[in-house]
């Protein structure tokens, strides 16, 4: 990057991921809302963590909104089980289709043979391994080709079939890709992006450059990086006020982060070392727009670590988040165990 850079800082790096991913106000309920608040796809490894992704942005979330018909679910970047826009496969599956001959060939080979396998039919990923004779991760290698989608339910083994393949340039979806998450995750770089996606740095580093017309540089507390032009002006906009109280589940794009970029949301290292663990990541406690925990859950009852002392409104707020969460196994309401 070269010549003058806009300086952004903390507040206003957060403020702004914040606005997007409409956590300081919930957006009405609705597909155009449900669109939104995947627009970088909402993570699902963990059981139904897309749907508390939703309902901490969306009003009404109920335990079925994740079935919604405008979402679908797949394999989305790094392999990780995704809840996206039916819309927008294209965007989370080509947009990740490799470059290299290779690599592209066994992803189309692999498609190819569950398409003829299962036909309008739909199998278990462990019966369709077994009939391949692959090991049924490796059919993940298939899904950056638009045409496999899944249904995973968590204690079950995933359901997987066949779509059409969606009618977009491969380069095109990537673009977009990377777009959205500019958008999400800003300011980021090219690196970030290859990280996020799972592609290879140099796929990155083509698809900022093709942007760079619709980039701007900017320079932040941890390091040099590029926001979408677009959005420069809700970059400078005085922020809105933020919620008292959100919970967050384990994987939110929110804190779908790596290296320095999680030293920009979390400026202390014991609060980082609790957040982002060698395990299972716990879910995020935010209380007027900072983390301020971390909570797991253990059938009906939400453990709350608190990273403070807490006021009682700012217990109250988030009491009143755990008894709102849409859990589909949950009889009558949780439990909340404070745990600091």
């Amino acid at each position: 990057m070269t010549g003058s850079r806009l300086a952004l800082s903390r507040a206003q790096i957060l403020a702004f991921r914040r606005h997007v991913g409409a956590l300081d106000a919930r957006l009405p309920r609705g597909r155009r809302s449900l669109r939104r608040a995947a627009w970088a796809g909402l993570q699902d490894s963990m059981p139904r963590a897309a749907l508390l992704s939703i309902h901490a942005r969306v009003e009404g979330t109920k335990p079925s909104t994740w079935e919604d018909s405008s979402l679908v679910q797949i394999w989305g970047p790094r392999h990780h089980a995704y809840v996206i826009p039916a819309r927008d496969l294209a965007v989370f599956s080509l947009g990740r289709l490799p470059d290299e001959a290779g690599s592209r060939r066994i992803a189309e080979d692999l498609a190819a043979r569950l398409r003829t396998l299962l036909g309008r039919e739909r199998m278990t990923y462990g019966e369709a391994g077994r009939a391949l004779r692959e090991h049924p991760n490796f059919l993940r290698y298939a899904a950056p080709t638009g045409t496999v989608l899944m249904r995973w339910e968590g204690a079950r083994q995933p359901t997987i079939w066949i779509v059409p393949r969606p009618e977009v340039d491969p380069r095109d979806a990537r673009l977009e890709l990377a777009r959205r998450y500019l958008h999400v995750f800003g300011p980021t770089t090219a690196k970030a992006f290859a990280e996020w996606a799972g592609i290879g740095p140099q796929r990155g580093v083509a698809a900022f450059d093709a942007l760079r017309r619709w980039l701007t540089p900017v320079r932040t507390p941890v390091g040099d990086a590029w926001i979408l032009t677009s959005d420069e002006p809700s970059f400078r906009a005085a922020p809105g006020p933020a919620a008292s109280a959100r919970l967050l589940p384990s994987g939110d794009t929110y804190f779908l982060l790596q290296g320095d970029d999680r030293k920009l949301l979390v400026p202390e290292a014991r609060g980082r070392a609790a957040l982002w663990t060698s395990r299972v990541w716990p879910g995020v406690v935010l209380g007027d727009g900072e983390i301020i925990g971390t909570w797991r859950r253990a059938a009906g009852t939400v453990t709350i670590q608190t990273w403070r002392r807490l006021t009682r409104a700012a217990r109250d707020a988030v009491a009143a988040e755990v008894a709102s969460l849409p859990l589909p196994d949950l009889q009558g309401q949780a439990v909340v165990r404070w745990d600091d």
